[in-house]
């Protein structure tokens, strides 16, 4: 006997834009630099019709080291089984990406990926993004949520260095 919820299970979760270049949330970005602790690094966004521009520089200078681009969004369903992909071009460094069920929470959930200085897509599968607060990790599940909130695009290789990483889509997919 087939019920309703078996159906809803069978039925594929759809991929779910979080951020595409070309529309109305680019306004929605903001830059969270080391300034917070006192150090020095600097963080910039421009947009454009095909990308997001994140670019700036990293200081090691006053226990400083990262800078970071953050979104903030209206909650989004997803499955712990899904992967978020970004579309995106950055310069051969390595970035984290961030991400939280709850923009209010203090922690987030981690993993990094590498570019290549080519245009890439990049897939990254949720249940292997690992809870951290301020560089700690944190003895809590890897990420086991229903919805996410906000995305964190974060650079901290403990070195003084120029970067920039131009992002085209943020989106969940199966």
């Amino acid at each position: 006997m087939i019920t309703l919820l078996t159906i809803l299970l069978l039925i594929p979760q759809q991929a779910t834009m979080i951020f595409s270049a070309n529309a109305e949330e680019n306004k929605n970005w903001s830059i969270v630099n080391d300034g917070v602790m006192g150090g020095l690094s600097k963080g910039y966004l421009e947009s454009t019709a095909n990308y997001m521009l994140f670019k700036g520089s990293v200081s090691t200078a006053n226990y400083g080291g990262f800078t970071s681009a953050v979104l903030r969004f209206n909650p989004i369903s997803v499955e712990p089984k899904q992967k978020v992909q970004l579309k995106l071009k950055g310069d051969g460094r390595s970035f984290q990406f961030r991400v939280k069920a709850d923009s209010r929470e203090s922690y987030s959930y981690i993993t990094s990926f590498e570019t290549n200085g080519d245009w890439q897509t990049i897939t990254l599968p949720l249940s292997s993004f690992y809870p951290s607060f301020r560089g700690r990790t944190l003895q809590r599940p890897n990420f086991n949520h229903d919805i996410l909130s906000e995305v964190t695009i974060l650079i901290a290789n403990k070195k003084n260095e120029d970067f920039e990483l131009l992002i085209s889509e943020i989106s969940t997919v199966d």
